[in-house]
């Protein structure tokens, strides 16, 4: 039907029984049609904004746990309370209740999302409809930012259900169902890679902040690039080759999957992607890694070149759901990483593998590699740098402070009344600064008391900011004035942030060179000295701010570690009813800033999409192509690659050994897989790993854990091994579709849509 009017009723229309929120929170009389949508800029762009809405927060989304605890990486201590985790360790998943889609249904969220791309993309493509007067380089970005999210939804479909149907408009009232079906999985990825490409095909329009393009500033969080696209299609064309989804026949063989990945890679390194190497300072993360997961990306990729996609609000809470019994406010210990993850970091000295496997089917006689330096009575020594990044075993440090910090507070406020081109709006969150001029700048209220003493000051406050702040300014001063005040220093950088983040400013070296403030030798009395916060940009700015104040810390003697042996200070447990108390031995650490607590959250966010994963992605398709030594010419002009380089590249920024060259075929998968596992640990991927390789069998009957117990200052370790869970047989390989939809589509199409064995 060529140019009919699709009212709000067609917009909400059932896509395989589901039924979604009226577009836009339309009167829900049907009034408005997407004629009066498409006929104006704002409202058009509003609706491609709400194809967003369906993009994963991804973190501890599975009742507050992460996805690692329902494979091999992870044991949830919530084991034994009623709830998600205690269904799946108990074999309780059916067509009508998987525990994995409690929290948030793939099934309906991503179908919600086609639709909503389906419908944009036909209306924005349909002259009749849409009338509204875009830049036509603005308009082609958001079709190609659409075309790429309804693959992105499609991706995490097949991932999880296999071959589903392919819906490519939006369905109309009178839409038969039961023409439906379930399309195969090569024709699923082809849609997939088809959409990518085509909106790869869209020129970038040579315009800052218009156009589907490589890239974007701090202030577009959450846009799709065409480093997004490139992605999407790396990890497709992966799973298409992998042995699970495979069929004789395929397009998709290993040859293919290396030609797109190796494209994938060679584009993003082409557009200046790079691996994430920033040396942190040693009171902020152990290392490049460490700080990688706990760095909020900037989407301008000034520092952070390596993440291509990142979960764009919640942060992992790592703290407070997989939190060490140490840290306040900590609800449970969580997910509690498997000591058969802790056996695949490998030894840094030597680079090998410290256990090869196990000699018996409980894991609890692992075969020791002699050759790796690796000794099972110190087995935390000498380790893959990413294990002390990842995990909390025990005796590792807490805190990366000398231990806990004893901490004097010198709370301040805002002067409304003294101000320069700032409005101050005290509102029930803090206090809003709103600039409005050149040279905006406040007052605070007076420190009261002197500073005590200390071996480090530091001005900090939560914050919430609409833009970034590049070149913000604290001058010292004393009642008379900030005139010849001594500055903090110039081009400091408040990031825009959409919800509360701390922000600190260290103040030590300042005031030991220049005292604080004007007269800081004579005069006016230390308490009497405030802050001028000058936020040195023009109008438009608008930060509200909480808990301003001087901090100023005493190092304690000594650090508190974790101690996880029997009686230690966040023991092992096997009680059943004891949520905060790990029953592997271990706790999470990756994504966990040590800062972190009940005032502030500063864990990291999820990367969806990085470069490592690429460098990955190729690696595994090129050694099963043509060889873990061959390496494969580009077509753009970058540089030819080995499997073996791929690996060996994202060793390096890990501090490890290369892998040497004349590996079988072989060995070199079981070295890739172990790679594959520590590099992306707790990422959502060795979920989907273990399912597309088809060793799950061999992988998710149960995991192991490390109880130690303390004699005289003497370590005894113990392997032991966690209750059978069930969850590895051959049905596992897949969700089960939800019953009420399978009874839907049965009714309509009489054929099975049911997966295998549910």
């Amino acid at each position: 039907m060529k140019n009919y009017i699709i009212k709000i009723l067609i917009a909400s229309v059932i896509i395989l029984g589901i039924v979604s929120c009226a577009d836009l929170d339309l009167p829900s009389d049907g009034r408005m049609t997407l004629e009066d949508i498409f006929m104006e800029y704002n409202t058009t762009r509003s609706y491609f904004n709400r194809c967003f809405d369906y993009m994963p927060q991804v973190g501890f989304s599975y009742g507050d746990t992460p996805l690692a605890s329902f494979c091999d990486e992870a044991h949830d201590a919530s084991d034994g309370v009623s709830g998600v985790v205690n269904d799946w360790y108990n074999n309780r998943t059916s067509s009508s209740n998987n525990p994995l889609t409690v929290d948030k249904d793939p099934w309906k969220r991503n179908f919600e999302g086609i639709r909503k791309c389906n419908t944009f993309l036909k209306c924005i493509n349909d002259p009749a409809i849409a009338t509204a007067r875009i830049d036509e380089n603005e308009k082609n970005g958001w079709i190609g930012e659409a075309l790429v999210l309804r693959s992105f939804y499609y991706l995490q479909l097949v991932k999880r259900y296999g071959g589903v149907p392919i819906i490519g408009s939006p369905y109309e009232v009178t839409h038969d169902f039961s023409n439906d079906s379930r399309a195969a999985f090569e024709a699923c990825i082809d849609f997939i890679i088809d959409n990518c490409d085509s909106a790869l095909a869209i020129p970038e329009s040579g315009k800052a902040n218009i156009g589907f393009r490589w890239n974007i500033s701090d202030n577009e969080r959450g846009r799709i690039t065409r480093a997004f696209a490139y992605a999407v299609k790396s990890q497709a064309a992966l799973y298409a080759a992998s042995p699970l989804w495979h069929t004789s026949g395929s397009k998709y063989t290993w040859d293919k999957a290396t030609e797109i990945t190796k494209e994938a890679l060679d584009a993003c390194l082409a557009h200046g992607f790079q691996l994430f190497g920033i040396t942190p300072d040693p009171d902020i993360a152990q290392n490049a890694y460490a700080y990688y997961f706990i760095y909020r990306s900037d989407p301008s990729r000034s520092v952070d070149k390596e993440t291509i996609f990142e979960t764009t609000s919640d942060r992992t809470n790592v703290w407070k759901w997989a939190g060490t019994p140490i840290t306040e406010g900590v609800e449970k210990a969580g997910a509690g990483p498997s000591q058969e993850l802790v056996d695949a970091y490998g030894m840094q000295a030597t680079g090998e593998m410290p256990v090869l496997g196990y000699s018996d089917a409980s894991h609890l006689q692992p075969m020791v590699n002699t050759a790796s330096g690796y000794d099972p009575a110190h087995p935390y020594a000498g380790r893959d740098p990413r294990f002390y990044a990842s995990i909390y075993y025990n005796e590792s440090p807490r805190s990366l402070t000398s231990g806990k910090v004893d901490k004097d507070l010198f709370p301040l406020s805002f002067i409304p009344s003294v101000s320069n081109n700032v409005s101050a709006t005290e509102n029930g969150e803090g206090i809003t600064l709103s600039t409005t001029g050149g040279d905006p700048w406040i007052f605070t209220t007076t420190l009261t008391r002197p500073l005590s003493a200390g071996a480090r000051r530091v001005v900090s406050f939560e914050y919430k900011s609409n833009k970034t702040v590049n070149d913000a300014e604290f001058f010292f001063c004393v009642a008379g004035g900030p005139q010849g005040g001594v500055e903090s220093g110039q081009n400091i950088v408040i990031e825009q942030a959409s919800e509360w983040t701390r922000f600190e400013y260290d103040l030590t070296s300042a005031i030991n060179t220049w005292g604080f403030g004007v007269n800081a030798n004579g005069g006016a009395q230390p308490k009497d000295h405030f802050f001028r916060f000058d936020l040195t940009g023009g109008p438009g700015y608008e930060i509200t701010i909480r808990n301003f104040r001087v901090e100023s810390f005493t190092p304690p003697p000594a650090a508190t570690p974790v101690e996880t042996y029997v009686g230690g200070n966040c023991e092992i447990s096997d009680r059943v009813s004891e949520i905060h108390n790990t029953r592997t031995g271990y706790y999470m650490r990756k994504f966990n800033n040590y800062k972190s607590g009940v005032n502030v959250d500063q864990d990291g966010l999820m990367k969806i999409f990085r470069l490592g994963e690429l460098y990955l992605n190729f690696a595994e398709a090129a050694y099963n192509s043509v060889g873990p030594d061959a390496a494969v010419p580009s077509k753009i002009g970058g540089p030819a690659l080995s499997a073996r380089d791929a690996i060996n590249l994202v060793r390096e920024r890990a501090e490890m050994p290369p892998l040497s060259s004349g590996l079988s075929r072989e060995d070199f998968e079981i070295r890739y897989r172990n790679e594959r596992q520590v590099e992306l640990a707790f990422e959502e991927h060795r979920f989907f790993d273990v399912r597309r390789w088809k060793i799950l069998t061999q992988t998710d009957g149960f995991v192991t854990g490390m109880k130690i117990n303390k004699n005289n200052d003497v370590y005894t370790y113990t392997r032991i091994k966690l209750k059978d869970r069930g969850t590895n047989s051959e049905k596992y390989l897949m969700y089960p579709i939800s019953q009420s939809e399978v009874s839907k589509m049965n009714g309509y199409t009489d054929a099975n849509w049911q997966n295998p064995g549910w």
